[in-house]
């Protein structure tokens, strides 16, 4: 009983530690957006302590190509947010956490990409942590360095996914034909014995009768 009970607390432990994982998970943005479209520019960090409450506010800037110095764009403060640069106005919509003000994903989704929206862009993590006798304020930035291009490219890596993904399909197609074929020997196999079995078990049983009848013969004379 003590083991059982020990066991369905690791599982416990377990599923808890991969969920708190598995709730935020820093991916790191796509840089190519194509003019003319709409791209997500991603931002993400997640807390290192899940279970201490916190809240954030996020800022992003904006460094065009060429120019040396960032300009602030955006902000975003307790489900309000606040384009600051007139080039973005009516461009710039909050893609990121939503009905918390425990914001671990930043993330803004920019419409109409034109040419003169290659640059860098850096978004910042305003957090407090709430400790039960004080609070922890920490900045956390990300950056992205986006290029617009005027038609989509494919990279390398996404080449190498895509023939990966139909030498699988073909693999277990060739798999499938295997088993299907190996099923359908089996099952032959299996018929063919069955039908041994059967006319020998009709043989053996013509040839009781037979020995019955002539045993019968005898006797009668």
């Amino acid at each position: 009983m003590a083991a059982a009970h020990l066991l369905f607390l690791s599982l416990l432990c377990t599923l808890c530690v991969y969920q708190s994982h598995a709730a935020c998970a820093e991916v790191d943005s796509d840089t190519e957006a194509v003019a003319g479209k709409g791209f997500k520019l991603g931002c993400i960090s997640c807390k290192m302590r899940s279970e201490v409450e916190g809240s954030a506010t996020v800022d992003w800037y904006f460094r065009p190509k060429g120019e040396p110095d960032f300009i602030h764009i955006y902000n975003y403060d307790e489900g309000s947010p606040t384009i600051k640069d007139e080039r973005f106005e009516d461009r710039v919509d909050w893609n990121g956490s939503k009905r918390s003000n425990d914001i671990q994903d930043a993330s803004i989704y920019l419409f109409n990409v034109t040419f003169n929206d290659s640059g860098t862009y850096r978004c910042y993590f305003n957090r407090i942590l709430t400790y039960p006798y004080y609070e922890y304020q920490t900045v956390v930035s990300k950056v992205i360095h986006l290029t617009v291009v005027a038609k989509a490219t494919r990279g390398m890596a996404s080449i190498v996914s895509e023939v990966m993904m139909y030498v699988s399909i073909i693999g277990l197609q060739l798999w499938l034909l295997i088993e299907m074929i190996y099923c359908y020997r089996k099952i032959a196999a299996a018929g063919e014995e069955a039908l041994r079995e059967a006319a020998n078990a009709e043989y053996l049983a013509i040839a009781s009768e037979s020995k019955d009848n002539c045993a019968g013969v005898q006797v009668g004379e």
